[in-house]
């Protein structure tokens, strides 16, 4: 496998291998995922919880327009929004898991296969200008399923341990944290290859699952490395008071 200089291990490691390659596990990469799902065998992760680009324009300056309460939080320059995804990403996301579970596949539907099981994302949005609901396509041949959870910009379900958000589009840990539990186990790796603000490694690290988290843009990485290692070092303290 290819030297990565900039990756950071965030927990113990664990190889997948098909006797060619190898790829470890709990850990936070700093790449272009194409170039790390190029790397690794077909269905060697047993999930993919994702959020990849839409090409929707949800930029910095589309965020700012919505503080209707408060100011917006301001995020910084970044133009990883202006476009789709190309279809090799797609491609390769499909060919490395066994299923996936990737928002804003709606937007995808043409390169994706066929799914009864939809995941919406219902965010008890009143009167906000955001969308009222967020889909999530899944290779799962069950029910679509409905999870709700406010998210309101300043507004959120649980206002007692608000998230504070670190990426204009971060999905709530209770969410990702749901769907795991639902429609994956214990003994299964999950991936994210756009892992923004890494929800999914969190939401990992609290289900007790092995994850790969890979992230392009060098300061997202960083926060996101931090705040999954932070939430790795709560569970060991949690383990070691209630044992």
């Amino acid at each position: 496998m290819k030297d990565r200089t900039n990756t950071v291990y965030t927990g113990r490691c664990v190889l997948l291998s098909d006797g060619k390659d190898s790829t470890e596990v709990n850990r936070v990469i700093c790449a272009d995922c194409l170039e790390i799902l190029r790397d690794m065998p077909d269905n060697s992760v047993d999930l993919i919880l994702t959020d990849p680009p839409y090409g929707i324009g949800e930029s910095n300056e589309k965020n700012s327009s919505r503080g209707c309460l408060a100011n917006t939080t301001d995020f910084g320059a970044y133009d990883w929004d202006k476009k789709k995804l190309e279809r090799h990403y797609i491609d390769e996301m499909l060919r490395v898991s066994k299923n996936q579970v990737i928002f804003g596949g709606n937007y995808y539907a043409n390169w994706l296969p066929p799914s009864s099981c939809w995941i919406v994302w219902d965010k008890v949005n009143g009167m906000t200008d955001f969308a009222d609901v967020e889909l999530a396509w899944a290779s799962y041949d069950k029910a679509a399923r409905i999870y709700k959870w406010k998210s309101q910009g300043m507004l959120q379900q649980d206002m007692k341990y608000k998230e504070v958000r670190i990426h204009p589009t971060q999905k709530p840990l209770p969410l990702f944290r749901w769907i795991l539990k639902r429609f994956s186990s214990k003994d299964e790796i999950v991936l994210d290859p756009f892992c923004g603000s890494g929800t999914t490694g969190v939401a990992a690290v609290q289900c007790d699952q092995k994850f790969i988290c890979i992230e392009k843009d060098p300061t997202m990485f960083r926060k996101a490395e931090s705040r999954i290692r932070g939430e790795q070092s709560q569970e060991k303290l949690n383990k070691w008071v209630f044992q």
